[in-house]
């Protein structure tokens, strides 16, 4: 019976049980916000890799057990008495309303656009960026780039510094300019390869790693996942090659460079018939 269903009241007062100091769960009550970073990590990580997977109940469970690290962290500052639970969810409306003047101009929930009209994406991205930035100012954030967290996955990160440094008018003309630039880095990192100097070839190679982020950037698309979804596709790959060899009743470490080549084409040829039917 949908009487019988839990709701955000129940999780609420369940994370205020594991907490209490008479009868809650020992291991609840000796966390802090900066002990449980890494199980929010990782369980973000986790409904990350559901979502891709496309395991739609997978991504249920993973939003349920994401979310619960949200009321972990509002239960422990509200014991601190900084904040609670509704004064997230309050921030968070705020925010939203005040970064969509687009959809409710006057900044309430009950607010609409007078015309039928969309406002055009590229003016909507500027918009949010300039509001991003009066927020920034009122948090007497002076540098552009002072609130790029350090805990970002390094492509990730690098990618917002990038977008960051556009407002100071630090960007490629074009994706061509971009290529261009990643050509020379390429010629810059053989070279410093070239030397066997190895503090040149670390920052050469950290160069272009940085540059083929700039040029994913430039063609809107998400450094990150692009990498995510080349490692499945090389583990693919790998799974695959060693199930041949398996069929050869041999194993991929066991057979010459040329019988591991062979077995890689046919692996590629397998895997791009399937993406084509």
């Amino acid at each position: 019976m949908a009487d019988d269903r839990y709701d955000l009241r129940d999780l609420r007062y369940l994370m205020k049980r594991l907490r209490d100091p008479h009868d809650g769960c020992p291991w609840d009550l000796k966390q802090t916000a900066q002990t449980i970073v890494p199980y929010t990590l990782e369980e973000v990580f986790e409904l990350v890799d559901a979502l891709e997977r496309g395991d739609d109940l997978g991504a249920r469970d993973e939003l349920g057990d994401v979310l619960f690290q949200v009321v972990f962290y509002a239960q422990l500052a509200e014991e601190r008495e900084l904040y609670d639970f509704d004064d997230v969810i309050h921030g968070i409306v705020a925010k939203l309303l005040r970064r969509h003047p687009h959809v409710f101009p006057d900044g309430t929930l009950s607010s609409r656009r007078a015309g039928a009209e969309h406002a055009q994406e590229r003016d909507i991205k500027e918009r949010w960026e300039d509001i991003k930035q009066q927020e920034r100012n009122a948090r007497r954030q002076t540098h552009a780039l002072d609130d790029v967290p350090l805990s970002l996955p390094a492509l990730s990160r690098a990618q917002k510094l990038q977008k960051r440094a556009t407002r100071l008018g630090l960007d490629w003309t074009s994706v061509t300019d971009v290529v261009v630039a990643l050509k020379n880095e390429t010629l810059e990192f053989e070279d410093a390869l070239s030397t066997a100097a190895v503090e040149a070839v670390v920052d050469e190679l950290g160069d272009l790693l940085f540059t083929c982020v700039n040029l994913a950037r430039k063609l809107d698309l998400d450094a990150e996942q692009l990498l995510r979804q080349s490692n499945q596709k090389f583990e693919t790959r790998v799974r695959l090659c060693t199930d041949l060899a398996s069929e050869q009743g041999t194993a991929l470490e066991a057979m010459s460079e040329q019988e591991r080549d062979a077995i890689w084409r046919e692996a590629k040829r397998q895997l791009g018939s399937q993406s084509k039917s």
